[in-house]
C-alpha cells in the first residue's frame, strides 16, 4: 500500500503555514498554530482520528485569529483530499456520536469528491479561550471544501461552548477515520461511477 501521507505548504501576506498528516498514524499530534483552543481541536481530530497531523503556523495575529484559522483549514482539507489520492478501496463513508458531559455532537462524511457543508452549532460566548466561536462553523465548512468532502455536523444539544465544539471536533476525527479506512473487500473506487474526485 502507497503511503497515505502529505505535506502541505501555504504562504501568504497573511499566513505561513507548513502541515504534515499521514491518514494511518497513530493519532500523534504536534501542533502550534498560536490559538491555543485551535491546537486542542486539531489535536482532538489527530487523536480521535489516529492521524499523526504536525502544524506549524504564523499569522496575523495581531489583526485577528481569521486568517490563521482558515488557512490551516485550508491546508487541512488540501491534505486530507492529496493523501487520500483516487480514494480507491476506502470506505468513503462514515459518521459518529460523541458525547462530551451535557453535550452530544454528531458528524457524518461521505469523501463523495463533492464538496458540500451542512454545519449546525449554536454557541452563547464570542470566544473560547482565544478562538472566536463563529470560526468553529466557517474552519469545518472550509476543511470539507477543500477536502472534497460531503459534512454533516451538529451539536444536538449542550449547555458548555467548550463541550459542544470538543463533542464536534472529536466526531469530526471518528468519522472522518471511517471514512478514510481501507474496505478489505473493496478492489475498485466506491462509486458506480467510477471516480471521487471529479
Amino acid at each position: 500500500m502507497t503511503a497515505r501521507q502529505t505535506d502541505i505548504t501555504r504562504n501568504t501576506k497573511e499566513t505561513a503555514i507548513e502541515l504534515s498528516l499521514s491518514l494511518d498514524g497513530a493519532g500523534a499530534a504536534d501542533i502550534q498554530t498560536g490559538i491555543g483552543f485551535y491546537d486542542h481541536m486539531l489535536g482532538h481530530i489527530a487523536h480521535h482520528g489516529k492521524f499523526d497531523l504536525r502544524v506549524r503556523a504564523q499569522g496575523d495575529l495581531h489583526i485577528d485569529a481569521h486568517h490563521t484559522i482558515e488557512d490551516i483549514a485550508i491546508c487541512l482539507g488540501r491534505a486530507i483530499d492529496q493523501a487520500l489520492g483516487a480514494r480507491v478501496g476506502i470506505q468513503r463513508m462514515g459518521a459518529a456520536f460523541v458525547p462530551m458531559d451535557e453535550a452530544l455532537a454528531r458528524v457524518v462524511i461521505d469523501l463523495s469528491g463533492r464538496p458540500y457543508a451542512v454545519i449546525s452549532a449554536e454557541f452563547k460566548t464570542p470566544l473560547m479561550g482565544d478562538m472566536p466561536t463563529d470560526l468553529v462553523v466557517h474552519a469545518l465548512e472550509t476543511i470539507a471544501a477543500h477536502a472534497k468532502m460531503n459534512l454533516h455536523a451538529h451539536v444536538l444539544y449542550g449547555r458548555n461552548d467548550h463541550h459542544k465544539a470538543e463533542a464536534l471536533f472529536k466526531a469530526f476525527g471518528r468519522a472522518l477515520a471511517q471514512a478514510v479506512a481501507l474496505d478489505a473487500g473493496r478492489q475498485g473506487i466506491p462509486s458506480t461511477k467510477g471516480t471521487l474526485t471529479e
